[in-house]
């Protein structure tokens, strides 16, 4: 899929103190994030949410087919990448792991 065919947009979340900035980008009527923004998102390191979505996908709590998708988009440098990027369903999957381990 290429993101420049499709209605896309990015918006920034930011938190009320102004510490967390994330581009959140929006394609299909759905958020998407990749895993280094949600290391961002959820203030851990890549490595932690690499270690979720393998638990998330290996216990069969979501299907990876249905939750990520590797998408075109064009860089800053002009060029264009394939980046996987995980749709609101892991994003939310991934934060409840991540903050259930800080209580």
């Amino acid at each position: 899929m290429t993101v420049k065919d499709e209605l896309t947009e990015f918006l920034l979340y930011t938190t009320p103190d102004g510490k967390v900035k994330v581009e959140i980008f929006f394609h299909n009527e759905n958020i998407w994030l990749t895993q280094k923004r949600m290391a961002v998102l959820f203030g851990v390191q890549r490595p932690a949410i690499t270690k979720h979505l393998n638990n998330i996908i290996k216990e069969g709590e979501l299907e990876e087919n249905s939750v990520s998708s590797i998408l075109e988009h064009t860089a800053e440098d002009g060029k264009t990448y394939k980046t996987k990027y995980y749709n609101l369903d892991a994003i939310i999957s991934v934060g409840y792991r991540v903050n259930s381990k800080n209580f």
